[in-house]
């Protein structure tokens, strides 16, 4: 079974190369010019990968694509009812600074699926609770300029625009957590992305159900490697049940990807989408 090359979108929709907290990687640049690719090792899934072809950042062996990477996989699944997928809503104002970084990835992941649906005025909504969420990890002033950006491409219908600001957005706010040594709050922003696009994808390919379009989910390593990172922030967290609740979620949705080597099936889809579902309204709700 060929699996070289399965970029997966979430991670886009919000993970893009995000430091881990136990990474060696150099220190982020305040710039959010959008990443450059460079030389991968062999996928641990069994294939080569040409990383000339597929900007990301390698951390430990396990590829964390850009955000927009993510659009290059939606076109592969042709061209479904985005407007459906779109979850733009109020968001709840959480004290705990995982929480509100978890809730900013979903956030983020939810502009880019609302640009897919060329939604407006969810695109102009998710612009201003960025904004707010950002102003509650004492980043707002750095992404203003950028959320002003994306509401005015979206008036515009610049779509292109939108997908490279939200890019921006993510970009300025993680290297702003690393520059406070906080790298633990950029996790949790990948780890909401992940998670909250991983759920649309899944319901997308739910609906038509094809072996090639689930191809698209193969991406353990990550889940895995997520996993192990909201593990070891448990140790420092003031919230570990709701952590460890997510982070048991990610080893089950590890197992549904792996498969045993298989392929992924109908079942296994739908277990996914149930999984993410009910993790991303832990994210993005109070209890």
């Amino acid at each position: 079974m060929n699996r070289a090359c399965p970029v997966f979108l979430t991670a886009a929709l919000l993970t893009a190369a995000t430091p881990l907290l136990h990474a060696q990687a150099p220190a982020p640049s305040p710039a959010p010019a959008p990443t450059t690719g460079a030389p991968v090792p062999p996928d641990k899934g069994g294939g080569e990968l040409d990383l000339s072809k597929f900007p990301g950042q390698v951390i430990d062996e396990v590829i964390v694509p850009v955000p927009s990477e993510i659009f290059t996989v939606l076109d592969k699944l042709g061209d479904p009812d985005w407007k459906a997928e779109v979850g733009v809503t109020a968001k709840p104002a959480f004290s705990e600074r995982t929480d509100v970084a978890l809730l900013l990835g979903a956030t983020v992941a939810d502009g880019f699926i609302a640009v897919q649906a060329e939604d407006k005025k969810s695109v102009q909504d998710v612009g201003k609770n960025v904004l707010s969420l950002a102003g509650s990890l004492g980043v707002k002033d750095d992404v203003i300029r950028h959320c002003q950006a994306i509401e005015d491409a979206a008036n515009a219908t610049k779509w292109d625009v939108v997908r490279q600001e939200l890019d921006a957005t993510q970009a300025t706010v993680r290297s702003k957590m690393m520059q406070m040594q906080d790298g633990a709050l950029a996790e949790c922003i990948s780890v909401g992305g992940w998670l909250r696009g991983t759920q649309v994808i899944t319901a997308v390919i739910g609906k038509k159900f094809s072996a090639e379009r689930a191809e698209l989910l193969y991406q353990p390593d990550l889940a895995e490697y997520f996993n192990d990172a909201l593990e070891e922030m448990l140790l420092k967290a003031r919230n570990p049940g709701k952590l460890k609740e997510i982070a048991n979620g990610l080893a089950r949705l590890r197992e549904l990807m792996d498969n045993g080597g298989g392929d992924i099936n109908a079942t296994a889809v739908a277990e996914m989408n149930t999984l993410t579902a009910a993790l991303v309204k832990k994210i993005t709700s109070k209890p």
